[in-house]
């Protein structure tokens, strides 16, 4: 699939289509590892990404007025409801979800977020490797750092340090420095404990503490 520089769906149509084509050949007894979403297994994720594939604006709202403003609620829905009766089930809705374009009440760049973070929370238990756009990974970093927490960020996180990609150009905040790939420090600030063993720098004490 090409990929346009800059264009966000675009970036976000790849990930997703790369993540079908990982999942593609799978054993369906791997579907059920844990993944890094504490209390997820890897199906949980992929039922996760069908349900924010398919969230409009108006539909998130709703669903949060439902859920009574739980939104740790509402995504336990949205894992109930889009989970298929078999991991191929699951991943058919994937499929057709691929190429949609809707959106929560959300930055753009969150979609990005949402297939770069949860593609790991999936590939990495299960030892996938795969290699993300530089530019979708950056943009995710970047929105995360400047995110309050209360709406998924990591912006109180990384207060007091400083944020920067050994493999990109990618920099940010003051004080002690935690250095390392730019997808390692997506994830430590995602809270992804894991990947704090790619980072280092004085900072990454202080990070580790917060995580």
């Amino acid at each position: 699939m090409e990929v346009v520089v800059g264009d966000v769906w675009s970036m976000v149509h790849a990930e997703r289509a790369a993540l079908i084509a990982d999942l593609e050949n799978l054993d369906d007894r791997r579907w059920e590892e844990p993944s890094l979403c504490a209390g997820w297994t890897v199906h949980d994720v992929v039922a996760h990404l069908v349900d924010t594939a398919r969230t409009t604006r108006l539909g998130f709202l709703a669903g949060l007025v439902r859920a009574r403003f739980d939104f740790d609620g509402q995504n336990t829905r949205g894992v109930e409801r889009e989970r298929g009766a078999s991991p191929q089930e699951t991943l058919e809705r994937l499929r057709r979800v691929a190429s949609r374009r809707s959106t929560p009440p959300a930055p753009l760049d969150s979609r990005l977020v949402e297939e770069v973070v949860h593609g790991e929370d999936i590939r990495r238990p299960l030892g996938l490797a795969h290699s993300y756009a530089s530019e979708a990974v950056v943009r995710s970093l970047r929105l995360q750092v400047r995110t309050p927490a209360s709406f998924g960020g990591a912006k109180e996180l990384v207060s007091g340090i400083r944020l920067a990609a050994a493999d990109d150009d990618f920099a940010t905040g003051e004080g002690p420095e935690v250095s390392g790939p730019a997808l390692s420090l997506l994830l430590a600030v995602s809270g992804r404990r894991v990947a704090l063993d790619d980072l280092c720098g004085p900072g990454v004490v202080v990070l580790a503490a917060a995580v």
